[in-house]
């Protein structure tokens, strides 16, 4: 396991109640009701969290390859991930989908884009192994 030289910051979290419970940050910028997927309940779920979460980081590991290869990003450019929570004998299991939209961008340049970003996003380093994981360009 790959050891942290120096933390660049630290997310801290109260929850409760799991699945259908409440969680909020330490510096009061989030506040969620939770519930369980598929139910009628008001709050999101895990699973839309680490999704949000997910693609707003890879969209900067995009922008930061794309800098370094030189190559201007379209303004539109866009994620809809999609994470599925299922279980495989009795196991509950993740499996996610991010599908990316580089609109104007050459599809070789942007697969070369996507696929470097996919090794630097550090909630794609996490997951590599661990799920099932697509990276599409749409």
């Amino acid at each position: 396991m790959t050891q942290l030289d120096k933390v660049l910051y630290t997310a801290k979290t109260h929850t409760t109640g799991g699945r259908d419970g409440a969680a909020r940050s330490s510096d009061g910028r989030l506040e969620v009701k939770l519930s369980s997927p598929g139910t009628s309940g008001i709050g999101t779920n895990p699973e839309q969290l680490f999704a949000a979460g997910w693609s707003a980081c890879f969209l900067s590991a995009i922008g930061l390859v794309a800098g370094q290869m030189k190559v201007a990003l379209p303004a539109d450019r866009a994620i809809d991930t999609e994470v599925d929570l299922g279980t495989t004998d009795g196991a509950y299991l993740l499996r996610a989908r991010l599908n990316v939209n580089l609109p104007g961008l050459e599809p070789e340049v942007a697969r070369a884009i996507v696929d470097a970003a996919h090794q630097v996003c550090p909630y794609s380093k996490a997951t590599r192994g661990n799920i099932d994981v697509e990276i599409n360009l749409v």
